[in-house]
Protein backbone atom coordinates (compact mmCIF):
# COMPACT_ATOMS: atom_id res chain seq x y z
CA UNK A 1 0.00 0.00 0.00
CA UNK A 2 1.51 3.40 -1.17
CA UNK A 3 0.67 6.62 0.91
CA UNK A 4 -0.78 8.76 -2.33
CA UNK A 5 -0.73 12.38 -1.58
CA UNK A 6 -1.54 13.75 -5.01
CA UNK A 7 -2.67 12.42 -8.66
CA UNK A 8 -1.27 14.28 -11.73
CA UNK A 9 -3.42 13.80 -14.79
CA UNK A 10 -1.85 14.56 -18.86
CA UNK A 11 -5.02 15.95 -20.43
CA UNK A 12 -4.66 14.91 -24.03
CA UNK A 13 -5.58 11.33 -24.85
CA UNK A 14 -6.38 10.60 -21.55
CA UNK A 15 -9.13 12.97 -20.26
CA UNK A 16 -10.30 14.67 -23.43
CA UNK A 17 -10.14 12.81 -26.63
CA UNK A 18 -7.89 14.68 -28.77
CA UNK A 19 -6.66 13.37 -32.25
CA UNK A 20 -6.01 15.32 -35.59
CA UNK A 21 -7.72 12.35 -37.53
CA UNK A 22 -11.32 13.43 -36.19
CA UNK A 23 -10.94 15.92 -38.29
CA UNK A 24 -8.91 15.28 -40.86
CA UNK A 25 -11.42 11.81 -42.09
CA UNK A 26 -13.48 14.93 -43.40
CA UNK A 27 -11.08 16.39 -45.72
CA UNK A 28 -9.13 13.26 -46.85
CA UNK A 29 -10.99 10.79 -49.28
CA UNK A 30 -9.27 7.75 -47.86
CA UNK A 31 -7.00 6.86 -44.71
CA UNK A 32 -4.16 6.06 -46.14
CA UNK A 33 -3.61 9.65 -47.48
CA UNK A 34 -4.19 11.27 -44.08
CA UNK A 35 -2.30 9.08 -42.31
CA UNK A 36 1.05 9.64 -45.00
CA UNK A 37 -0.05 13.60 -44.26
CA UNK A 38 -0.05 13.38 -40.67
CA UNK A 39 3.62 10.93 -40.79
CA UNK A 40 5.54 13.26 -43.50
CA UNK A 41 3.66 17.19 -43.06
CA UNK A 42 1.63 18.15 -40.33
CA UNK A 43 3.65 15.94 -38.37
CA UNK A 44 3.26 15.14 -34.20
CA UNK A 45 6.41 16.34 -33.75
CA UNK A 46 5.47 19.61 -35.55
CA UNK A 47 2.66 20.26 -33.46
CA UNK A 48 4.90 19.42 -30.33
CA UNK A 49 6.72 22.65 -31.32
CA UNK A 50 3.75 24.83 -30.96
CA UNK A 51 2.73 22.66 -27.96
CA UNK A 52 6.31 24.51 -26.71
CA UNK A 53 5.03 28.10 -27.28
CA UNK A 54 5.42 28.44 -31.39
CA UNK A 55 2.46 30.60 -32.54
CA UNK A 56 0.10 29.07 -35.58
CA UNK A 57 0.64 31.17 -37.41
CA UNK A 58 4.51 31.53 -38.15
CA UNK A 59 4.09 27.12 -37.70
CA UNK A 60 1.79 27.16 -40.15
CA UNK A 61 3.34 29.97 -42.71
CA UNK A 62 6.90 27.62 -42.30
CA UNK A 63 5.23 24.59 -43.68
CA UNK A 64 3.18 26.10 -46.28
CA UNK A 65 6.20 27.66 -47.97
CA UNK A 66 7.69 23.86 -47.33
CA UNK A 67 5.11 22.15 -49.22
CA UNK A 68 2.67 24.67 -50.73
CA UNK A 69 1.06 21.78 -52.71
CA UNK A 70 -0.62 20.90 -49.08
CA UNK A 71 -0.90 24.97 -48.63
CA UNK A 72 -4.72 24.64 -48.05
CA UNK A 73 -4.93 21.62 -45.52
CA UNK A 74 -1.62 22.34 -43.94
CA UNK A 75 -4.33 25.86 -42.60
CA UNK A 76 -6.91 23.48 -41.97
CA UNK A 77 -4.76 21.93 -38.81
CA UNK A 78 -5.23 25.17 -36.58
CA UNK A 79 -7.67 26.76 -38.57
CA UNK A 80 -9.98 23.86 -37.65
CA UNK A 81 -8.09 22.05 -34.70
CA UNK A 82 -11.30 22.63 -32.53
CA UNK A 83 -12.28 19.80 -34.43
CA UNK A 84 -9.97 17.92 -32.97
CA UNK A 85 -11.33 17.57 -29.92
CA UNK A 86 -13.76 14.74 -29.49
CA UNK A 87 -15.05 14.86 -26.14
CA UNK A 88 -14.52 14.04 -22.83
CA UNK A 89 -13.01 10.14 -22.19
CA UNK A 90 -15.82 9.73 -19.90
CA UNK A 91 -14.00 6.47 -18.06
CA UNK A 92 -11.31 8.62 -16.95
CA UNK A 93 -13.05 11.66 -16.13
CA UNK A 94 -15.16 9.61 -13.71
CA UNK A 95 -11.87 8.30 -12.24
CA UNK A 96 -10.96 11.68 -11.76
CA UNK A 97 -14.56 13.36 -10.52
CA UNK A 98 -14.26 9.86 -7.91
CA UNK A 99 -10.39 11.14 -6.54
CA UNK A 100 -11.76 14.58 -6.50
CA UNK A 101 -14.71 14.15 -4.26
CA UNK A 102 -12.45 12.13 -1.73
CA UNK A 103 -10.55 15.18 -1.73
CA UNK A 104 -7.75 13.84 -3.79
CA UNK A 105 -5.18 16.82 -4.60
CA UNK A 106 -5.37 16.77 -8.55
CA UNK A 107 -3.13 18.55 -10.77
CA UNK A 108 -2.53 18.70 -14.49
CA UNK A 109 0.77 18.94 -16.78
CA UNK A 110 0.09 19.10 -20.27
CA UNK A 111 1.91 19.85 -23.29
CA UNK A 112 -0.68 22.67 -25.18
CA UNK A 113 -0.23 25.50 -26.71
CA UNK A 114 -1.27 28.62 -25.18
CA UNK A 115 -3.22 29.41 -28.45
CA UNK A 116 -5.45 26.86 -28.05
CA UNK A 117 -5.24 26.06 -24.29
CA UNK A 118 -8.30 28.53 -23.53
CA UNK A 119 -10.81 26.95 -25.37
CA UNK A 120 -10.10 23.61 -24.01
CA UNK A 121 -10.41 25.15 -20.84
CA UNK A 122 -13.87 26.92 -20.81
CA UNK A 123 -15.70 23.90 -23.19
CA UNK A 124 -15.03 21.11 -20.24
CA UNK A 125 -16.15 21.23 -16.49
CA UNK A 126 -13.47 19.14 -14.85
CA UNK A 127 -10.64 20.92 -16.29
CA UNK A 128 -12.01 24.21 -13.51
CA UNK A 129 -11.47 21.49 -10.87
CA UNK A 130 -7.53 21.08 -11.10
CA UNK A 131 -5.79 22.22 -7.79
CA UNK A 132 -3.32 23.42 -10.09
CA UNK A 133 -2.22 23.31 -13.72
CA UNK A 134 0.84 23.40 -15.91
CA UNK A 135 0.56 24.03 -19.18
CA UNK A 136 3.40 23.92 -21.60
CA UNK A 137 2.81 26.49 -24.06
CA UNK A 138 2.86 28.99 -21.07
CA UNK A 139 6.22 27.81 -19.98
CA UNK A 140 7.96 27.14 -23.31
CA UNK A 141 9.19 24.14 -21.68
CA UNK A 142 8.16 20.27 -23.23
CA UNK A 143 7.54 16.95 -21.39
CA UNK A 144 9.33 14.81 -21.29
CA UNK A 145 12.13 17.07 -20.29
CA UNK A 146 12.51 16.83 -16.56
CA UNK A 147 12.26 20.92 -16.17
CA UNK A 148 8.76 21.27 -16.32
CA UNK A 149 7.82 17.89 -14.10
CA UNK A 150 10.14 20.54 -11.66
CA UNK A 151 8.03 23.37 -12.21
CA UNK A 152 5.08 21.12 -11.15
CA UNK A 153 6.79 20.00 -7.83
CA UNK A 154 8.10 23.36 -6.99
CA UNK A 155 4.95 25.32 -7.74
CA UNK A 156 2.34 22.96 -5.74
CA UNK A 157 4.64 21.44 -3.40
CA UNK A 158 3.63 18.06 -5.46
CA UNK A 159 5.73 14.97 -3.51
CA UNK A 160 6.89 12.57 -6.58
CA UNK A 161 7.56 9.34 -4.26
CA UNK A 162 3.74 10.29 -2.97
CA UNK A 163 2.38 10.75 -6.30
CA UNK A 164 0.40 9.25 -9.26
CA UNK A 165 1.70 10.00 -12.69
CA UNK A 166 -0.50 9.51 -15.54
CA UNK A 167 0.29 9.91 -19.36
CA UNK A 168 -0.73 8.19 -22.29
CA UNK A 169 2.74 8.93 -24.26
CA UNK A 170 4.96 6.35 -23.18
CA UNK A 171 8.52 8.54 -23.23
CA UNK A 172 6.87 11.58 -20.92
CA UNK A 173 5.75 8.52 -18.23
CA UNK A 174 8.79 7.44 -17.90
CA UNK A 175 10.56 10.34 -17.28
CA UNK A 176 8.23 10.90 -14.51
CA UNK A 177 9.53 7.59 -13.61
CA UNK A 178 12.78 8.53 -13.59
CA UNK A 179 11.75 12.15 -11.01
CA UNK A 180 10.16 9.59 -8.69
CA UNK A 181 6.79 9.49 -9.74
CA UNK A 182 4.71 6.20 -9.55
CA UNK A 183 3.83 6.49 -13.32
CA UNK A 184 1.64 5.23 -15.17
CA UNK A 185 1.26 4.98 -19.10
CA UNK A 186 -2.36 5.48 -19.88
CA UNK A 187 -3.88 2.65 -21.94
CA UNK A 188 -7.48 2.54 -21.13
CA UNK A 189 -10.16 3.80 -18.36
CA UNK A 190 -10.54 0.32 -16.87
CA UNK A 191 -6.54 -0.44 -17.34
CA UNK A 192 -6.19 3.09 -15.20
CA UNK A 193 -8.22 2.37 -12.74
CA UNK A 194 -6.57 -1.50 -11.87
CA UNK A 195 -3.33 0.40 -11.60
CA UNK A 196 -4.74 2.94 -9.33
CA UNK A 197 -6.52 0.55 -7.28
CA UNK A 198 -3.43 -1.37 -7.04
CA UNK A 199 -2.16 1.58 -5.52
CA UNK A 200 -4.25 1.50 -3.00
CA UNK A 201 -6.83 3.98 -4.35
CA UNK A 202 -10.33 3.90 -4.81
CA UNK A 203 -11.57 4.83 -7.94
Amino acid sequence: MKNITSVVFDIGGVLIDWNPRHLFRKVFDNEEEMEWFLANICTYEWNVQQDGGKLFSVATAELQAKYPEYSDRIALYYGRWEEMLNGEIKGTVEIFRKLKSAGMPLYALSNWSHEAFPVAYNRYDFMKEFDGLVVSGYEKLLKPDHAIYRVLVERYGVNPVESVYIDDNKPNADAATELGFHAIHFLSPDQLREELTGLGLEV
